[in-house]
């Protein structure tokens, strides 16, 4: 079940990817979700290193109920 704070979305990849994906997984000692979880923090640090921080206005910005899965 998420945490209040945590939204879920729906993530269209190839078998292929998938299967790396989960072995990446299972051979970290992760779940699948810490593990997407884990790899997406490390790109957002990345990207705040390289091009700057974003910055909360920029983030308030963004509109959230677009991304909603359809049910």
């Amino acid at each position: 079940m998420a945490q209040k704070n945590q939204r879920e979305f729906t993530l269209h990849m190839s078998e292929d990817m998938l299967r790396k994906f989960l072995f990446i997984s299972e051979k970290e000692g992760r779940t699948p979700n810490n593990q997407f979880l884990f790899m997406l923090r490390g790109s957002i640090a990345y990207y705040e290193k390289t091009k700057g921080r974003i910055s909360p206005a920029e983030l308030a910005k963004i509109d959230l109920s677009t991304s909603k899965d359809e049910e």
